[in-house]
């Protein structure tokens, strides 16, 4: 039987280390043989990488129950790492935080992952009513179904959308979810036009949302900031003010990063 070779070795090492950070991540404070079974991995080795985590600060145990959960040192590299690129949470925050106070709903901030077609949610401002929507940092949602991805796809051109569009699995998630590649294009083209993109019961059941795009300094759609309401919640008659509240908070933000806003397509 032929050994593995150094390479091989190391690549295995390195997902075991994703495979028990990631468990940590969605199980919050986890004892070693419940990390070892979803890393798929033995308690030896799960002990031998979590040790070397502690040491290096990116996991801590709990004295009492044993159990090992993250420490906020991996949320700062990813804070430092935005910020460092693009500066887009300080200049998010404020306008979010002014959205968040007008509106009192929740204000999401999502980017766009390439490698999985998905937006990441990287910031929030929760509602201040006791019935909402509740969304969690490093969540991934399909673009299709979401405001916030409908925003990251529809200042793109054409053709990059309709890529875009055939690489992802249109999945019906709610009971208005778009699933027909033409009919999600329309959408997109309509956002743009309206400069807002819009989603009604389409990734939750009883959840409407609103959102529009951040640009950079060349003018590309980098981020996207989102309002969410409860169905039962959304004033009708208040839409038009909820468009202009959201499409200035993301001028604001795109302002912010040195983008030009004569330019902006978002205005008719």
């Amino acid at each position: 039987m032929s050994e593995l070779n150094p390479k091989t070795e190391n690549v295995a090492a390195v997902l075991k280390v994703f495979a028990v950070m990631e468990a940590l991540v969605e199980g919050k404070k986890v004892s070693l043989a419940d990390l070892a079974q979803r890393a798929m991995t033995s308690k030896t080795t799960a002990h031998r990488l979590l040790q070397t985590m502690v040491e290096l600060g990116y996991v801590e145990q709990d004295a009492e129950t044993e159990k090992y959960g993250l420490t906020l040192k991996l949320f700062s590299l990813g804070a430092r790492s935005l910020t460092e690129q693009t500066d887009l949470l300080r200049v998010a925050d404020v306008a979010m935080g002014k959205l968040s106070r007008v509106t009192g709903e929740s204000v999401n901030l999502g980017i766009l992952d390439d490698r999985d077609q998905k937006v990441v949610y990287i910031h929030k401002y929760d509602s201040a009513y006791s019935l909402s929507m509740k969304s969690t940092l490093g969540l991934r949602n399909p673009l299709h179904s979401t405001s916030l991805g409908k925003a990251l796809l529809a200042w793109r051109d054409d053709d990059e959308i309709r890529e875009r569009i055939n690489k992802m699995e249109l999945t019906k998630l709610a009971p208005r979810t778009i699933t027909d590649p033409q009919e999600l294009f329309a959408q997109l083209q309509l956002a743009r036009s309206r400069g807002f993109a819009e989603e009604v019961e389409e990734s939750e059941a009883g959840v409407r949302c609103m959102a529009a795009p951040i640009f950079n300094y060349l003018g590309k759609p980098i981020a996207a900031m989102s309002i969410s309401f409860p169905m039962f919640r959304f004033d009708e008659s208040r839409k038009s003010e909820y468009i202009d509240l959201l499409r200035t908070a993301g001028l604001t933000a795109s302002a912010g990063l040195g983008y030009q806003a004569a330019r902006n397509e978002m205005l008719p």
